[in-house]
């Protein structure tokens, strides 16, 4: 899915000294549930929602790159967002860059349907 933006936003997560070292971290910013992963590859930026039930992905583990849904075990590669476990949509990608030592994320211009939101229990 791919975001029409007139302006690019930009919002600081956290220094990337400060990352925490279990390689992922879970942030709320304009309703948007961010989840910021870091690779091999480095960091990626998805939307912190499992395209299957709508379940938070922060709590599952990563590993070689993709992040496991703690609720059913769907699978997502967290550099494309692609569905590698599963038969379900590919997860929401946000752009992200490392500026002055800040992670930084690019978001949509408009606050997350329901269909965008998490299920918090």
């Amino acid at each position: 899915m791919s975001d029409t933006r007139e302006h690019e936003v930009w919002h600081g997560i956290v220094a990337e000294a400060e990352f925490p070292e279990e390689g992922k971290l879970s942030a709320q910013v304009d309703g948007w549930s961010v989840l910021v992963v870091k690779t091999d590859d480095g960091f990626n930026a998805v939307n912190d929602r499992c395209t299957h039930q709508a379940a938070m992905l922060s709590p599952g583990r990563v590993r070689r790159g993709a992040i496991m849904c703690p609720l059913h075990g769907a699978r997502f590669e967290v550099a494309s967002g692609r569905c590698i476990g599963g038969a379900y949509a590919d997860l929401r990608r946000f752009p992200l860059r490392v500026e002055n030592g800040m992670i930084e994320v690019s978001l949509p211009d408009h606050a997350p349907g329901p269909d965008e939101r998490p299920v918090v229990t």
